[in-house]
């Protein structure tokens, strides 16, 4: 099943953005601007949707311009793990919207979707290779207030995932860069390192319930075949209008639904009964 989600902003709670900022500020602002490649200034724009406190401190290198989740995003995908805890267990009222799971981020990055993790549910392991990208995550868990439930590990998932015991694995892995969107169908099987269903099989050493972002241009059809013995559910995520990428839920998080109300959608020359209403 395939749904489309629309993401129109900041949810209700997200930091309210300051109408003025201190000159100073505005001039900091300006010269990290300036220093940026110009394929990157786009990017740099849509900051405020990269991170709602970005204001405050926020560090990203140049992949994390174009590879951290918006947080709109990153925030919807963390309230919908979080379900698994509030439908198998539930818990006070008063505590419904926090789940008490374990959740590793596979590729951390600069920890858009980290961050978010460790907002909703109990406790995050977060994994990135570059040594540099995860003391920045590190750096802006601490500017949202949530590094205490985080645990951050420097190493290769595909390595350490025998090692790790968690209820939940989220994967964003690289993509290649921008130039995927040069392709009219994205190819599961051309991932840096290892394939997606190589990065998947490594996921289920942990648990069943896996989550995939990927590229907007992957073909569900695929997406849903890497792991055709689980209840697969694709969500479009759009933000602004514009088609940003796929959030792919597998097993029990596929059957719990959005945590908000969606429209359906439904691929173009769809076939397959598992991602199609």
């Amino acid at each position: 099943m395939a749904r489309k989600r629309k993401n129109r902003g900041a949810k209700v709670g997200a930091p309210e953005q300051t109408a003025k900022r201190p000159k100073l500020a505005k001039r900091k602002l300006a010269d990290h601007n300036q220093q940026l490649p110009s394929d990157l200034q786009k990017y740099w724009r849509q900051r405020h949707n990269l991170f709602w406190k970005f204001d405050e401190g926020i560090q990203i290198d140049e992949e994390g311009w174009y590879s951290v989740t918006p947080e709109v995003i990153a925030e919807d995908t963390a309230a919908r793990i979080a379900q698994l805890y509030n439908t198998k267990q539930p818990i006070d009222q008063s505590q419904m919207d926090f789940g008490r799971l374990c959740v590793v981020d596979a590729f951390c990055g600069v920890g858009g979707n980290t961050i978010k993790f460790a907002t909703w549910c109990e406790h995050v392991i977060a994994i990135e290779i570059d040594p540099k990208r995860l003391e920045m995550a590190r750096h802006n868990a601490k500017v949202y207030g949530v590094e205490d439930r985080i645990e951050f590990i420097l190493g290769d998932f595909y390595e350490l995932a025998p090692m790790l015991k968690a209820d939940v694995v989220f994967m964003s892995p690289p993509w290649g860069g921008p130039e995927y969107t040069s392709a009219s169908v994205f190819d599961l099987d051309c991932l840096p390192l290892h394939s997606a269903r190589e990065w998947l099989d490594r996921a289920r050493l942990i648990t069943t319930n896996i989550v995939y972002f990927m590229p907007r241009n992957c073909d569900p059809r695929q997406l849903a075949g890497l792991y055709p013995e689980a209840p697969c559910d694709i969500e479009l995520n759009y933000t602004n209008g514009f088609l940003k990428a796929l959030t792919v839920y597998y097993n029990d998080l596929a059957m719990y639904g959005s945590s908000e109300p969606h429209a359906l959608f439904e691929p173009k020359a769809c076939t397959s009964q598992q991602y199609c209403p």
